[in-house]
């Protein structure tokens, strides 16, 4: 029989609460959303957009085992079933996070970084799943409330974890990678973003570099060798308790390093050395921001103790995930249209890979490559021309038509020639109805814009217009 995920008292003294009511005899799950959780979970009264305690009721009501509570509102939710008071909720959880992590044997590894982190973090729960059990965080639950409830839900006795840590602002990533102590900590590379809350590149280093002091001494720090901070995050990784840099990239002096690719439309082809070890396998997701980061991804594979050979050969597997660059064929008048949903975040590095891939996709008959574009958010003094910089990606990779939303992508607009202006409007609600009326059979399209410019909505409706083809 298989051990519950906590029993109920192992989860009261891990959370450091009092119990007021009965304690349940298993907790099967953990949960801070009522709309999602499951029977036998213990639901998290989180006081963050929303206060977590008015959903109590909620959460019994869908099955939940126990709810974790403050003491200021214990007492009006007494009675309505096994309660958890705590100083904080939040606080609990990071501390029943921790004390998994103490009960966990498992190789672990965290990915953080400015691109590429949940792409990452996928493709190795994808390898190693396949090699044993493994937790890897849904969706992007990489910040303060995601990665604590992560560990919370890790089962004892999984053989890999896979953990990503994100942040917006200073001194986020430490007190998260303390909290995952991976054996192996990847950042796959240092980009512009979040330029409103760090004063240089440097900085955005700096702070991701702090994922390295999670490390224990037997740690490994990975880094990309490709870009101009990696020396500064070699300095910091030397600095830790692990000591140990293992690099990749293309760079000569590179751990793991890419002897050549082929890129197409599909996937790609790709040779690498993988730290003494010749290794060459195909990746089911395009581009070669891909590729890089499959070295990340091998590099941890490795380290890991993992099987290498096993694992490449998984990397033809590899899907771009929904608003990642998942692809679709929809049908339209005449034919079909190819969507690429890229529409869950963006930034300049990520913009110009999706370009890229737009590139390298042929249009149909009488179809054009089309860019629809969402503000790239949180840029910082510069986001006008980090914005109107995209022109030239967008010739580069012929892009016949453009449609702009909201106010920094004006910018991006402007800089166009008119041939390439498809329409622009102040937001993605209203570009909706010019997109909608310009597709037409044989184009392929990409969507993307960063999840504060809405972007999501407007694929939905492309595909509520043009539904997608069947699979049969």
């Amino acid at each position: 029989m298989t051990s519950p995920l906590w029993t109920g008292p192992e989860l009261i003294k891990a959370l450091g609460a009092r119990l007021a009511g009965p304690v349940p005899s298993a907790v099967t799950g953990a949960s801070i959303d009522t709309r999602t959780l499951q029977p036998g979970d213990a639901f998290f009264a989180l006081v963050d957009a929303r206060d977590g305690h008015d959903f109590v009721d909620a959460a019994f009501a869908a099955g939940a085992s126990l709810a974790v509570v403050d003491e200021a509102h214990a007492p009006a939710l007494a009675g309505k079933g096994p309660l958890a008071v705590v100083d904080h909720p939040l606080r609990a959880m990071e501390r029943a996070g921790i004390a998994r992590r103490a009960e966990v044997k498992a190789g672990v590894i965290a990915i953080t970084g400015s691109v590429g982190k949940t792409g990452t973090k996928e493709a190795l729960k994808l390898l190693l799943s396949r090699q044993g059990e493994t937790m890897a965080p849904v969706g992007s639950y990489n910040n303060h409330w995601g990665v604590p409830l992560t560990l919370v839900r890790t089962p004892r006795d999984i053989r890999y974890g896979v953990y990503e840590i994100g942040m917006s602002n200073p001194g986020e990533i430490a007190p998260l990678a303390r909290m995952a102590c991976p054996d192996v900590a990847i950042i796959t590379t240092v980009q512009p973003v979040h330029l409103a809350s760090f004063p240089s590149v440097e900085a955005i280093a700096d702070e991701k570099a702090a994922i390295y002091d999670g490390l224990p001494p037997h740690g490994v720090a990975v880094a990309n060798a490709d870009i101009p901070q990696f020396a500064r995050l070699k300095a910091h990784a030397m600095a830790s308790r692990a000591g140990r840099v293992v690099s990749f990239g293309e760079a000569a002096h590179a751990d793991v390093r890419l002897l050549s690719c082929i890129l197409q439309a599909d996937l790609s082809v790709v040779e690498a050395d993988v730290m003494g070890t010749r290794v060459a396998y195909k990746i089911g997701s395009p581009g070669k921001h891909i590729v890089m980061n499959s070295l990340a991804v091998l590099a941890a594979v490795r380290l890991i103790g993992a099987d290498l050979a096993l694992a490449a050969l998984g990397l033809a597997d590899l899907k771009p995930p929904q608003g990642r660059g998942a692809r679709q064929h929809l049908n339209a008048p005449g034919g079909t249209i190819t969507l690429m949903d890229e529409s869950y975040n963006a930034n300049p590095a990520s913009m110009r890979a999706a370009l890229e891939n737009l590139g390298r996709l042929k249009p149909g008959a009488r179809g054009r490559r089309i860019a629809v574009m969402g503000d790239m958010l949180e840029l910082g003094p510069q986001e006008r021309q980090m914005h109107a910089e995209l022109a030239a990606p967008i010739e580069d990779n012929s892009v016949d038509l453009v449609f702009a939303a909201g106010p920094l992508m004006r910018n991006l607009y402007d800089a166009l020639p008119s041939a390439r202006r498809g329409a622009y409007a102040a937001s993605s609600a209203g570009l909706e109805a010019l997109v909608l009326d310009a597709l037409r059979a044989g184009d392929v399209v990409t969507v993307k814009g960063s999840l504060g410019s809405r972007m999501g909505p407007l694929v939905k409706a492309i595909l509520s217009r043009f539904p997608p083809v069947s699979a049969d």
